[in-house]
């Protein structure tokens, strides 16, 4: 395994969009990757005008790849009231 293998970290993190709604994605930066959604370059929920300005309200670092885009798809399938109660546990508060 190389170091920058051994190093690699991937993030599930979440957005507070201006209209309310929560967006959740993975990166392998998450601080970069916020910047894209701010500029509208990230996903095509983001580039809505009306949903800016973001907040990153949320970040978690996982060491696979795998286990980031888990976290991500089990926060996007889950009702509103689950995400809240998933960000309530981790001590976030909307």
């Amino acid at each position: 395994m190389s170091e920058k293998q051994s190093t690699q970290k991937y993030y599930f993190y979440v957005l507070l969009c201006a209209d309310n709604t929560l967006y959740g994605g993975f990166s392998t930066d998450v601080y970069k990757r916020f910047e894209a959604h701010q500029q509208g370059r990230g996903a095509k929920y983001t580039r809505v005008k009306s949903r800016h300005p973001l907040k990153l309200i949320y970040f978690e670092t996982f060491l696979t790849k795998s286990a980031a885009l888990k976290a991500e798809y089990a926060f996007k399938h889950q009702s509103r009231r689950a995400k809240e109660r998933y960000l309530k546990a981790r001590g976030i508060k909307i």
